[in-house]
C-alpha cells in the first residue's frame, strides 16, 4: 500500500528532482533573501519605539542653536527646543555675539560654519546628489543634538555644555579655505582651525582646551548620524569604524551596538570616523600616538522622518591636543588609496566572494576609465570576456548535453525496465547505476545541463556586491537607464522583460535533458518568468549583466548548434540496444 502511493497516477514512481530544478530553487531563495532584506532589516528602534534606548548624558545635555540672524539655517526639530531653552537661560545671546554663518566653497564642497558653537551645521557634496536630486548633505540637521565638531570633555558635563553653546571669535584664514574660532572667558580657552583644499577631500582640523592655561583632554564629535539620510532607511547602512595597526583589521559598530551606553576604545589607529553605504569621515591621525574613539547610540529624527530613530555617533581624540587629516567623501577606491591605502577597506566586497567582487569592479573601472567612458558599456565588455574566457567549459557541457539527448532511446529502455519499482526498492539503485554507466561509457557530465547556471552564481552574486558597496556605481547611467545602482525609473522596466525573452529562446536552442520529468520540464519553462519578476526590482546594472550574458550564451549555443562539432558529439555516442533490453 505504501508503495503505490509512492507512484503517480500510471503506476509511475515518483521522480527526483533534477539538478537543475535544485539550483534553480537554490538561485530563486537566494534572490529572494537579496530582493526582501532590505523590507524587513531595521534596527529593532526603528521598529518598537518604546524600545528605544534612552539617550547618554552628553545628548541630554546638549542642544541645538537657539534662533539667531536671520540667515541661520532652519529651525530644530520641536523635541530639541525644550533643550534649547534650558541651555541659552545659562548663555544668553546678544546681536554682538551672533555671527552669520560663514561659507566656505571649494571645488568639491559647500561647508556653513556657525560661530555659536564653532562647529558646522552643513556639509554638501558638491559632485554628489541625494535621492532628491540636490547636493549630498551629510550632516543630519534635524538631529537635535551638538553639531559636527563640537567637542566632548568627558566627565565635565557643565564645561562641555559652555564650550559647545558659547559664541566664538570668528577669524577667516587668506583664500577663503579656513578659518580659525576662538573662545575665552578668562580661564577657559578654545581654539578650533579647519583647513581646506580647493580640489581636495582631504581637510585638516585641530581642536585644543584649556583651563587655567593647562590642557584639557578633548574629543572631535560627530553625532546623530552621517552621509545619505535620503535614502529609505538610511540608519542600516551607518556604522562607526577604526583601524587598528597592530592587529592589522578595520573593526565597525552599529547604532545598535551602543544601544546599552557609549563604547570606548583606544589604540595605534591608522583613522577612525563613521561612514554609510557610499560616503566616509575619517579622522587620520598625525603621527603615531594613541587615539580613542566613542561609539554612540544616538536616537534622533532626520530632515525626511520626525520619528525618533537610532543613528550611530562617534567622538576621536589624540590627546589634549587635537590635529586630524580629515577625508570626507566618496568611498572612491582610487581616491582613498592615494590618501591612505588602509582607507581601500571601506569599501566591504564582501568576506565570502571578495575575491571575486573587487577584481570584478577593478577591471570594468578600469575599462570605464581607459576604454568606453561608461560604466554601462564596461560592464557589457566585462560579461563578454567573461564568457568568452569560460567558452571552452561551456563547450564541454554543450558536447555532454548533446550526447544525453543522443542517449535518450537508451534511457528510455532502462526506465521501461524498471517502471514498476519504487523509490524505496534496492533495485533502484541498480536503475541508476546502469544510467549512470551509459553516460560513463559514453563520457557524458550529467551535471552538464545546469553547469552554466552553476556557472554564474558566483559571478551574479559578485556583481550584486559590486552594485552594493560602489559608489563610481552611483548614478553612473546608461542609455535610457539613470542610475544603474537603482531599478529602471521607467514606468515598465526594459532590461528585465528583454532579459525574460531572452532566456525563452535560450531555452529553444539548449538540449534539454531526457531524463526529466514532464512537470519539471514545465517548471523550467516558467524560469525566465519566475527570474523576470525577482531580476525586476534590482540595480539595473545587474540585469544588464544578466542579460549581456544572456546573449552571449546564445550566440556560442548558436556556433555549437551549427557546426560539426555538435554532430560528432552525437555520433560518438554507443548504441547497445540490444544489451538494454535484457535482464
Amino acid at each position: 500500500m505504501a508503495e503505490s502511493e509512492n507512484r503517480g497516477a500510471q503506476g509511475q514512481p515518483p521522480k527526483e528532482m533534477s539538478m537543475e530544478i535544485r539550483l534553480l530553487l537554490a538561485f530563486l531563495l537566494m534572490g529572494a533573501v537579496m530582493f526582501l532584506t532590505p523590507y524587513f532589516v531595521k534596527t529593532p528602534e526603528s521598529n518598537k519605539k518604546a524600545e528605544t534606548p534612552a539617550p547618554v548624558p552628553v545628548a541630554q545635555t546638549a542642544a541645538p542653536e537657539a534662533p539667531a540672524a536671520p540667515a541661520a539655517p532652519a529651525a530644530p526639530p520641536p523635541q530639541a527646543k525644550a533643550a534649547a531653552k534650558r541651555r541659552n537661560s545659562a548663555t544668553p545671546v546678544t546681536e554682538q555675539n551672533t555671527l552669520p554663518p560663514l561659507v566656505l566653497d571649494t571645488d568639491l564642497y559647500r561647508i556653513e560654519f556657525s560661530n555659536h558653537g564653532a562647529n558646522v551645521r552643513s556639509w554638501l557634496l558638491k559632485k554628489h546628489k541625494g535621492s532628491d536630486g540636490k547636493p549630498l548633505e551629510l550632516v543630519n540637521t534635524a538631529s537635535g543634538l551638538d553639531y559636527p565638531f563640537s567637542l566632548r570633555l568627558p566627565g565635565q558635563e557643565a564645561l562641555q555644555k559652555t564650550i559647545n553653546w558659547a559664541y566664538y571669535a570668528q577669524t577667516p584664514e587668506p583664500g577663503g579655505l579656513g578659518v580659525v574660532y576662538a573662545f575665552t572667558d578668562g580661564s577657559v580657552s578654545v581654539r578650533k582651525v579647519f583647513r581646506f583644499q580647493k580640489d581636495s577631500y582631504l581637510s585638516e582640523v585641530s581642536a585644543e582646551v584649556t583651563v587655567e592655561g593647562k590642557p584639557v583632554p578633548n574629543m572631535i564629535q560627530w553625532r546623530g548620524g552621517f552621509g545619505d539620510f535620503t535614502v529609505p532607511n538610511p540608519t542600516t547602512s551607518q556604522e562607526t569604524l577604526y583601524f587598528d595597526v597592530a592587529a592589522n583589521s578595520l573593526t565597525k559598530q552599529t547604532a545598535r551596538s551602543a544601544k546599552n551606553g557609549p563604547i570606548a576604545s583606544q589604540g595605534n589607529y591608522s583613522f577612525a570616523g563613521i561612514e554609510d553605504k557610499y560616503f566616509a569621515a575619517a579622522f587620520l591621525p598625525e603621527g603615531d600616538v594613541a587615539t580613542q574613539e566613542t561609539a554612540f547610540c544616538d536616537t534622533v529624527a532626520t530632515p525626511g522622518d520626525k520619528n525618533l530613530v537610532a543613528f550611530p555617533g562617534m567622538a576621536i581624540s589624540a590627546g589634549a591636543e587635537n590635529r586630524f587629516s580629515l577625508f570626507v567623501g566618496p568611498k572612491d577606491l582610487d581616491l582613498m588609496k592615494r590618501i591612505n591605502p588602509k582607507l581601500e577597506q571601506l569599501v566591504d566586497f564582501g568576506k565570502w566572494l571578495g575575491f571575486l567582487a573587487k577584481p570584478l569592479f577593478l577591471i570594468t573601472n578600469w575599462f570605464n576609465k581607459s576604454y568606453v567612458h561608461n560604466f554601462g558599456w564596461s560592464i557589457v565588455v566585462v560579461t563578454i570576456v567573461l564568457n568568452m574566457a569560460l567558452f571552452p567549459i561551456k563547450l564541454s557541457n554543450m558536447k555532454s548535453m548533446r550526447k544525453m539527448q543522443a542517449l535518450k532511446p537508451q534511457i528510455d529502455e532502462i526506465n521501461k525496465k524498471y517502471k514498476n519499482v519504487g523509490m524505496r526498492d534496492p533495485k533502484k539503485a541498480e536503475q541508476n547505476q546502469e544510467v549512470m554507466g551509459l553516460y560513463k561509457q559514453n563520457g557524458v557530465n550529467p551535471m552538464g545541463g545546469c553547469f552554466p547556471m552553476l556557472m554564474q552564481i558566483p559571478f551574479f552574486f559578485a556583481f550584486y556586491r559590486v552594485f552594493t558597496v560602489s559608489v563610481e556605481m552611483r548614478g553612473a547611467s546608461w542609455l535610457w537607464v539613470s542610475d544603474l545602482s537603482q531599478p529602471e525609473t521607467l514606468p515598465i522596466h526594459i532590461l528585465p522583460v528583454v532579459m525574460v525573452a531572452s532566456q525563452f529562446l535560450m531555452q529553444k536552442m539548449t538540449p534539454q535533458a531526457p531524463a526529466q520529468d514532464p512537470s519539471q520540464q514545465k517548471m523550467m519553462m516558467f524560469m525566465p518568468l519566475i527570474f523576470g519578476f525577482m531580476f525586476y526590482h534590482f540595480a539595473s546594472g545587474l540585469v544588464l549583466y544578466y542579460l549581456t550574458s544572456n546573449l552571449v550564451s546564445m550566440g556560442q549555443q548558436w556556433f555549437f548548434n551549427h557546426t560539426a562539432v555538435a554532430e560528432e558529439a552525437a555520433r560518438s555516442v554507443e548504441v547497445p540496444k540490444k544489451k538494454i533490453g535484457r535482464k
